[in-house]
């Protein structure tokens, strides 16, 4: 009778992990580990509570990590593991071993993965584009006298219905991308999202992950693409306010709750935005951001910004104009500039100009220029800069970039969350 109870338990067990692997009631006789996931298919923003089920108690195990980049190039990372008292492994409590990272960490092993070729501290993985806006995570694991067992996640950049739209000079006086969330979602909070002295358009990724979430986002390059100044020099902010109009004015936008999310030298022009024009732009996010006005770019001695044709000055942004909330994030060990002192100013200057909305700075440990913006993908702290050509040294650590945009990413979702009538 007991015999034929543990022979049900396990044929419900299996039933329960198809396509996860074998049923854990198969790890005396050393059959194959299963890898169970809460959520095959996500969001890249959203974590996943991975479990390796089925082992002995005590049993040593390697988890593995593998992707292919937007070049075809392999990444991977590493965690090896001794299983608990009941023959698992949950990654979201576990300390690897060794590996590509340390401590309990249930999404190391995407945010740790290395290049196959080169040093982790330089390169990005940047996915596959592909007509889903997907791409596949594969994990194994491997453990003695046991063959391995497999199993491939999807992260999505977008939800369902979440459509978009280039956005041209001729056609709409900017160059952009529009992401709209799907057809009949109430109306939300819209971000307008910018880089900084990288050029391009480099927020696209961002803006989907937004309207997945069910804010209206558009991602807007302004200089570095055809038609638009080469460098960051005499950049009009009329042309971020003809693009705040554009997204104010789709169905899904609350036109009282638009906001600006600049990272970097784009930080000046979302805090200017938000001062210049509080009838249209109702606050900012600034990541790694400055509190004062810098000269042009690569050219510091050029001109950055300019309004009503005239040049914008050097020196301290005014606040005082505000009309909405301020989020300044910054990496506490920021070599690039002083984004820790500047947000920190931000939160002040607010402060002393008694602005009545929500303002704070979340200065991270471990991070540097990298902090933001959504966590779980894996980032270099020194990389090439794609105008100069020069090494360039962000400062932080992978790991520490990785804790801070599970942190600071969040805090943005809820800050828009907050907003939402």
């Amino acid at each position: 009778m007991g015999e034929r109870i543990r022979r049900a338990a396990c044929a419900a067990a299996a039933l329960a992990l198809v396509g996860a692997g074998a049923a854990g009631c198969s790890a005396d006789q050393g059959g194959p580990a299963a890898i169970e996931v809460d959520a095959p298919t996500a969001l890249v923003d959203q974590p996943v509570h991975v479990r390796v089920t089925g082992l002995r108690p005590g049993q040593e195990v390697t988890v593995d990590s593998r992707a292919v980049d937007r070049q075809g190039l392999d990444w991977s990372g590493r965690a090896d593991f001794r299983a608990d008292a009941h023959g698992a492994v949950v990654l979201d409590t576990a300390a690897p071993r060794s590996g590509t990272y340390q401590g309990a960490d249930g999404m190391g092993l995407f945010w740790s993965m290395e290049p196959r070729d080169g040093d982790p501290e330089t390169a990005f993985f940047f996915p596959p584009t592909s007509a889903g806006h997907t791409f596949d995570v594969t994990l194994t694991a491997t453990a003695h006298g046991r063959p391995p067992v497999s199993r491939t996640l999807t992260r999505a950049w977008s939800g369902p219905g979440v459509t978009s739209r280039q956005l041209t000079l001729a056609a709409d006086r900017v160059s952009g991308e529009l992401f709209l969330p799907a057809p009949g979602t109430p109306r939300h909070p819209a971000v307008l999202l910018f880089g900084g002295s990288e050029g391009g358009n480099g927020e696209t990724s961002t803006a989907a992950l937004l309207a997945s979430h069910g804010y209206p986002a558009l991602a807007l390059g302004y200089f570095g693409l055809p038609g638009l100044p080469a460098g960051l020099e005499d950049i009009p902010l009329e042309y971020f306010a003809t693009a705040a109009g554009l997204l104010a004015a789709q169905p899904g936008t609350d036109p009282d709750h638009l906001l600006a999310l600049g990272y970097s030298r784009g930080s000046e022009a979302a805090l200017l935005l938000a001062d210049d024009y509080p009838g249209l732009v109702h606050g900012a996010i600034v990541y790694s951001p400055s509190a004062q006005v810098n000269g042009g770019f690569p050219d510091h001695g050029s001109t950055a910004w300019t309004k009503d044709g005239k040049d914008v000055g050097l020196g301290p942004i005014p606040l005082d104009q505000v009309s909405g909330p301020v989020l300044a994030i910054a990496g506490a060990d920021d070599h690039l500039w002083s984004s820790p002192l500047w947000a920190r100013q931000i939160a002040q200057e607010l402060d002393t100009d008694h602005d009545p909305h929500p303002h704070r700075a979340l200065v991270l440990p471990d991070a540097g220029h990298g902090v933001g913006t959504y966590p779980y993908l894996a980032a270099g702290t020194r990389p090439t800069h794609p105008v100069t050509g020069r090494p360039t040294d962000l400062g932080g650590t992978r790991a520490g970039n990785a804790a801070a945009k599970a942190k600071g990413w969040p805090e943005v979702l809820s800050l828009l969350a907050g907003l939402t009538a």
